[in-house]
């Protein structure tokens, strides 16, 4: 198995493929609820760049600030990073981390939505199905990297991890619990389940946001449990920062779902 395209002169990434593939049929998806929405996908194109930018930006900045224990047993930590400032840039060394392109992508939208008198929260929703259809493709390319596996594992579905990339302490165990799939499948789900949401006979009485705060907890929630079985995990000061992250975004999200639909009763 190999996570790269040789072309000769050019040398494709799998993992890097298949992120723009994400983005590109995630930012399809919130077009075209945009249209069924505001009658018009102009607004997902102009907003396409900026998001897309600082998504990335705050991806790359949170493996920068958080690297996992791999990048770790490498060199790849923070005090490198910043003394090594033109290897932050050097995208192809390193990763990058979700928690970030949350932060960094709703940065974007709301700068975008306040400097042209755009509506956030509508916003937020149109994109929320697309974002979380993006991740699920982004994810498959954990698996050309030999990525974001979990724990050792003896069930059938478990996965060969090549000795280059297993752990160190972990260089005789074979197969491992394929994380990256996990959350994959998990992903679909919720995507399924925010797609049907949005043209349900619920959609009236949504709330703007509901959709993106029920993206932001769902996908929380699933990440956090799924930090129990990753091995790779990030430390910072001997926390999971990703899981630590998680938890107080699930806290916080489904907390405001929760008060919306209470508020009116109470």
């Amino acid at each position: 198995m190999t996570g790269e395209i040789d072309l000769g002169l050019l040398v494709l990434r799998w993992n890097g493929l298949l992120i723009a593939l994400g983005i590109a049929v995630g930012a399809l998806v919130a077009a075209l609820e945009a249209k069924r929405r505001f009658q018009d996908a102009e607004i997902i194109y102009y907003l396409f760049v900026p998001v897309t930018v600082w998504a990335w930006i705050g991806a790359r900045l949170w493996h920068v600030f958080t690297p996992p224990l791999s990048s770790v047993q490498l060199g790849l930590t923070t005090s490198h990073y910043l003394s090594h400032p033109l290897d932050i840039l050097s995208f192809w060394i390193g990763g990058f981390g979700i928690p970030g392109a949350i932060l960094g992508g709703t940065f974007a939208l709301w700068r975008a939505a306040r400097k042209d008198d755009l509506p956030f929260w509508d916003l937020t929703d149109v994109l929320a199905p697309g974002m979380l259809l993006a991740q699920a493709i982004g994810r498959v390319g954990n698996y050309f990297n030999q990525e974001l596996y979990g724990l050792p594992a003896k069930l059938p579905w478990a996965i060969f991890i090549q000795p280059e990339h297993r752990l160190i302490g972990y260089e005789q165990v074979e197969f491992y619990h394929p994380l990256f799939a996990y959350e994959v499948i998990l992903i679909l789900i919720g995507f399924a389940i925010l797609f049907w949401l949005s043209r349900s006979k619920f959609a009236d009485a949504l709330h703007p946001g509901d959709m993106y705060l029920a993206y932001l907890a769902f996908y929380s929630f699933i990440r956090f449990l799924l930090e129990i079985l990753r091995l790779d995990v990030a430390l910072v000061n001997g926390v999971n920062a990703n899981q630590a992250f998680f938890a107080i975004l699930f806290i916080i999200s489904a907390g405001v779902l929760s008060h919306r639909r209470l508020a009116p009763v109470l």
